[in-house]
């Protein structure tokens, strides 16, 4: 009874007219955003993060979580009608949707997707009110020894988690914690890595960091690419089109609740996040009976996608508001604009800040009501969106990058960190690298250092700490376990082999 009078006071908040406001403007931009080819939430919410200046960090924090939750509905969209992912979890809602659009039916393909979306995003938000304070309870048992291992854990997980390689997540995770390491130190005060340069001595901004590895490079990227070609499968929907029938409804019925289950405990795991959900919930489901063969334009491929990414993105907000742990890149900017709001997500948040808390998980359910009817609705619209040429999306998107860079640290400073983030960022991509772990170790890697010196600070200097506590103890064999596994598993075939 607790949770659900903390749940109704949350929706006071979220319900108060700015709020609503703020949730459908974020709503509409996420559906575009996700609606657009190779953009995506993280990006979308990196580029608009600035522009939130101007509200109160509940309303503003609210707005980013409608852009991210919005944009698992408007990855779909592009992925059904011209067989191109808005974002990476829509990867395998193509796998079913293309092939189901060019059968003549996009309007049930697109059917399917909300309503998987909205269902699988509903179950998992009502997993996170349940979970989420009760993993916020668990995290006040960590002292600085416990946080410390976790981080490692956290640290070595995007690494497997994100990259799929060990050893480039690994690497791409390393750069990350070296980027966070610049500017004063904050045991002996002295400066680290600055090379002279003033403006670091304050760190590198993590804002234009963000805008250039993922907006800027996405510029580059397009600017190298041929210009897309623009073939819409349908040229007008209509309500007909997009009926689902009792056979439809009980065919998806089983991959919607799987999807919302799992992706909401898969989104709880830092560096898992919606694609990794959607691939988990799509391969389980392709191992199941259904009507016809996933990979051809299978309505069951469809719902396991959908379900599980949405539900990934609500579960996403339980380690984020819960133990202060980003589970994805996208979560990582929000994490950041927490920070510069002066909110510090962990377990004490539900206490010192409990109108924010559940205002913020009250209005996801609002957002997820209003996405879905907005997709509904804006269906003819965001089908004109994600025609958009590259010649109008480059320019647009390189104006909004210097915007943002340059209003998030008023000097040509910021500008200068995105060109060069930018150009990384970019060189990242070409060489089969992903700028996720990066941006995760970056924002991580401030909370590790700081529990790092207390742990060692209070016992003195030794190294006993973390192995004296049953909890640091336990994350610790996990970090273990993660950086030897690669090893064992080696050794484990080759002996596999030669018992054959």
């Amino acid at each position: 009874m607790e949770t659900l009078n903390y749940l109704l006071s949350g929706f006071q908040t979220a319900l108060t007219f700015q709020n609503v406001g703020a949730a459908a403007i974020g709503a509409v931009l996420g559906l575009i955003v996700g609606a657009m080819p190779g953009i995506g939430s993280l990006v979308g919410i990196a580029l608009l993060l600035p522009l939130t200046y101007a509200f109160n960090p509940t309303t503003a924090i609210i707005m980013l979580g409608a852009i991210y939750y919005a944009n698992m509905f408007g990855g779909a969209f592009s992925s059904i009608l011209i067989n191109v992912p808005g974002d990476a979890p829509a990867i395998m809602t193509a796998l079913d949707g293309y092939p189901l659009a060019r059968k003549g039916k996009p309007g049930k393909a697109l059917m399917v997707s909300n309503m998987s979306s909205f269902v699988g995003g509903l179950i998992g938000m009502i997993i996170l009110t349940f979970f989420g304070p009760a993993l916020a309870e668990f995290g006040l048992k960590f002292g600085p020894a416990e946080m410390t291992t976790l981080m490692l854990v956290a640290l070595s997980s995007i690494s497997w988690l994100i990259e799929g390689n060990v050893l480039k997540g690994l690497a791409i995770t390393c750069i990350g914690i070296l980027v966070a390491t610049i500017g004063i130190s904050t045991n002996t005060g002295e400066a680290r890595y600055t090379f002279g340069v003033v403006h670091l001595l304050s760190g590198v901004n993590f804002i234009p960091l963000v805008v250039g590895f993922i907006g800027m490079a996405q510029v580059f990227n397009l600017v190298t690419q041929e210009e897309r070609e623009n073939e819409l499968v349908v040229k007008k929907l209509g309500i007909k089109d997009c009926k689902l029938e009792k056979e439809d409804i009980s065919r998806i019925k089983s991959p919607v609740i799987r999807g919302g289950i799992l992706g909401s405990v898969i989104g709880f795991i830092p560096g898992a996040g919606a694609t990794m959900a959607s691939i988990v919930n799509y391969t389980i489901q392709k191992k199941s009976k259904n009507k016809e063969p996933l990979g051809t334009g299978a309505i069951e491929g469809i719902a396991a996608s959908e379900a599980a990414n949405n539900g990934a993105a609500a579960g996403a907000f339980g380690p984020l508001l819960a133990l202060g742990i980003p589970g994805s890149g996208t979560t990582a900017v929000l994490l950041g604009g927490l920070m510069m709001w002066g909110l510090q997500p962990g377990p004490r948040l539900f206490i010192d800040s409990p109108d924010f808390a559940w205002g913020l998980i009250s209005s996801l359910y609002v957002s997820n009501i209003i996405s879905l009817v907005l997709a509904l609705v804006m269906i003819p619209v965001i089908m004109k969106v994600i025609c958009i040429p590259n010649k109008i999306l480059i320019p647009t998107i390189t104006m909004v990058c210097f915007v943002g860079s340059y209003a998030s640290t008023t000097s040509m400073w910021g500008v200068l960190i995105m060109i060069i983030g930018g150009i990384l960022g970019y060189l990242f991509q070409r060489f089969g690298y992903s700028a996720s772990p990066m941006l995760l170790a970056t924002i991580l890697s401030v909370t590790f250092e700081i529990n790092l010196r207390r742990a060692l600070n209070i016992s003195g200097g030794s190294l006993s700490i973390f192995v004296e506590k049953p909890l640091s103890l336990f994350f610790l064999l996990i970090f273990i376990g993660l950086m030897f596994s690669p090893v064992l598993k080696k050794i484990y075939k080759k002996a596999r082999q030669k018992n054959r």
